[in-house]
């Protein structure tokens, strides 16, 4: 059979400082994290997948969004440049919107789809849980109106295959409709963005539920899940905020 030959490219769209519980829960309160913010671009013989968008920049820039937004977090807003925006990380690569076949939206919060508003007119696919969960506001995190972007929206459920070896794993817990991203490659183990169903390696290590849990049981089965893929299937799991792990990786614009 013949391998896919895709490769990823992490795209660091900001950070963020929060209490550690908020990715352990119930472990590291009163210890404060850096957590970067990222995208991930996947390209393929067969085209082109961006995974999550970072924040929505003007809410970060401008004052009254920024306080109107950000105000009651104990931290603050995320530090993120108008060149750290996807677009502008795209840009660089010489690619616009128009030249992804698709953008996945892991889940809908404002650190991981308040970009959208720079993809307007684009296949967004999320599952419908998920955008039923943000329009609906379930949580602190998803913020108003970046359900609304204008943007096709693509509703899909269960596990579902985007292009040859890129595929959507269902890991609910940490969201209603939370989803990670395997992908395979021409060389070397394939990959699985874990999304928010794991902050950090520490999640993996010792499968502890992230702190902010739409279902703290089906979270800390979807963490068992990625560890028995990584088991059962060689997968390198990669956490999604966190730093160490991060720093440890190839710059831009270097791919794996």
């Amino acid at each position: 059979m013949e391998m896919a030959s895709n490769r990823i490219l992490p795209l660091l769209t900001g950070y963020s400082r929060y209490d550690k519980t908020l990715s352990t829960r119930g472990r590291g309160e009163g210890t404060v994290i850096t957590a970067p913010i990222l995208a991930y671009l996947v390209e393929g013989a067969n085209g082109r997948v961006l995974y999550d968008v970072g924040c929505d920049f003007s809410k970060v820039e401008q004052p009254a969004e920024r306080q109107r937004y950000y105000g009651d977090f104990p931290f603050g807003a995320p530090e993120m440049s108008a060149e750290q925006r996807t677009v502008a990380w795209l840009e660089r690569l010489g690619l616009a919107p128009a030249d992804l076949d698709m953008v996945v939206c892991g889940h809908l919060h404002f650190d991981h789809a308040g970009g959208l508003c720079d993809f307007r007119g684009c296949d967004v696919c999320v599952h419908e849980r998920e955008l039923a969960a943000a329009r609906n506001g379930a949580d602190e995190a998803y913020f108003d109106g970046e359900a609304q972007v204008p943007v096709n929206w693509r509703c899909v459920t269960g596990d579902r295959e985007l292009m040859p070896g890129v595929r959507l794993l269902e890991t609910p817990g940490h969201t209603a409709g939370h989803y990670s991203l395997w992908i395979e490659r021409e060389q070397g183990r394939p990959i699985v963005l874990a999304g928010d169903a794991a902050d950090l390696q520490e999640n993996l290590d010792d499968e502890v539920a992230p702190g902010l849990c739409f279902d703290e049981q089906q979270a800390l089965g979807s963490i068992g899940r990625l560890n028995d893929l990584a088991a059962t299937e060689d997968a390198w799991l990669w956490p999604n905020h966190d730093l160490a792990f991060f720093n440890g990786l190839k710059a831009f614009p270097q791919r794996y």
